[in-house]
């Protein structure tokens, strides 16, 4: 199959996973357009099974904000057009579900028709696109969908919760490539760059905005650090970043934490790592949380979201109440505290991750394609 798929070149999950997803498929044998305002994060390598089309959006004086929307609907027409995409995917549904119909319609005009499968992946439902402003359009661009998908049961039922959808919901969970993990590339880890050799290292990656609450991270490390000596690796950046350092400063741990920023390594890090924070107030899915698995972390994290749907509670880790620092850290400790439980937790995180593993979640999306093809060609035929 030729597919199309749309998606935020960032560092956020929804690009990561759409990216890895696009790889995936291409190694099946499915050739692939990545299509966005740059290259994703996660695509180091193009082939002829992969492509990348570049959206380009003209600046023009008399556009305060610059209509990405338009060119990217643009975009998709001439891509479709040129390649004989089968299949448009967008991942997030803002702007690119709107963006994706709007491409539809025009391709409809000239005798074109394509299905889209519209993934939606967290904050494009529960924060964005339940804003005032978005909901009609988020709304209007779920139910023109030829097919939804969520990342997680949560996810789906906050967004029948919220919107007014008349589509059903598929759920096919995000996922990893077990096989990357199954002979570690990283042998001695260098641990020794990072801490001493009796300190715990305890790491939290995210984006590093409010939704995170990383200043609970940095709380939940003070009440560690004072039974366990340990450090803290902080990866990502945001906008609470510089509120964390303050905090740590405050806290007199700063010279126990250290803010790593964005990083390509995110592996070597988990290699490295004992334990794995995330304090979300909002996880839709939490694949920070299974890339720690998959590399035998286990993880303190908060109950909210899918995250109960990856993370076992008391198996490859603990679930806590959003906001409670005091029942992270000594669950945290718990761990930590002895090297036969710690090791115990590092099996069982790898073991559950395996669940995840993209062999089984891929096929799922191939035949959601094909069905949506067959549908597409009787649709032509009558």
């Amino acid at each position: 199959m030729r597919i199309a798929i749309v998606c935020y070149p960032t560092f956020g999950g929804s690009g990561v996973v759409a990216t890895e997803l696009g790889l995936a498929l291409s190694r099946r044998g499915h050739e692939i357009h990545f299509i966005t305002y740059k290259q994703p994060v996660r695509l180091d390598q193009l082939s002829s099974n992969v492509k990348f089309h570049e959206v380009h959006v003209p600046k023009y004086p008399l556009f305060h904000y610059q209509p990405y929307e338009l060119a990217l609907s643009s975009k998709l027409v001439n891509m479709v057009k040129l390649h004989d995409i089968e299949v448009l995917h967008v991942h997030y549904a803002i702007p690119h579900a709107y963006a994706g119909y709007m491409a539809k319609k025009m391709l409809e005009e000239q005798g074109i028709t394509i299905p889209m499968v519209t993934t939606l992946h967290g904050t494009d439902i529960t924060l964005v696109g339940n804003h005032p402003f978005y909901k009609p359009a988020v709304t209007f661009s779920i139910n023109a969908s030829d097919m939804v998908t969520s990342v997680s049961e949560s996810l789906k039922q906050d967004t029948l919760d919220l919107f007014e959808i008349k589509k059903d919901i598929k759920v096919i969970p995000n996922f990893i490539d077990v096989s990357k993990y199954q002979q570690k590339a990283f042998t001695d880890c260098q641990r020794e760059m990072m801490a001493e050799g009796d300190e715990k290292i305890i790491t939290h990656i995210s984006n590093f905005r409010k939704v995170k609450r990383i200043q609970d991270t940095v709380k939940v490390f003070y009440e560690i650090q004072k039974k366990i000596k340990s450090r803290l690796m902080m990866v990502g950046e945001g906008p609470e970043k510089e509120k964390a350092e303050e905090l740590a400063e405050e806290l007199g741990i700063q010279d126990k934490v250290m803010f790593l920023g964005q990083s390509h390594e995110i592996d070597k890090i988990l290699c490295f790592s004992d334990l794995f924070l995330l304090t979300s107030k909002r996880e839709s899915f939490g694949l920070a949380a299974l890339e720690a698995m998959i590399n035998s972390v286990p993880v303190i994290s908060t109950n909210t979201g899918g995250l109960p749907e990856v993370n076992e509670q008391g198996v490859s880790g603990y679930l806590c109440d959003v906001g409670d620092v005091k029942g992270m850290a000594q669950k945290a400790i718990s761990i930590l505290s002895d090297n036969h439980t710690l090791q115990t937790f590092k099996q069982n995180a790898y073991k559950v991750a395996q669940k995840f593993d993209i062999n089984q979640i891929v096929p799922m999306y191939e035949e959601l394609y094909a069905e949506l093809l067959e549908k597409s060609i009787k649709k032509v035929e009558n």
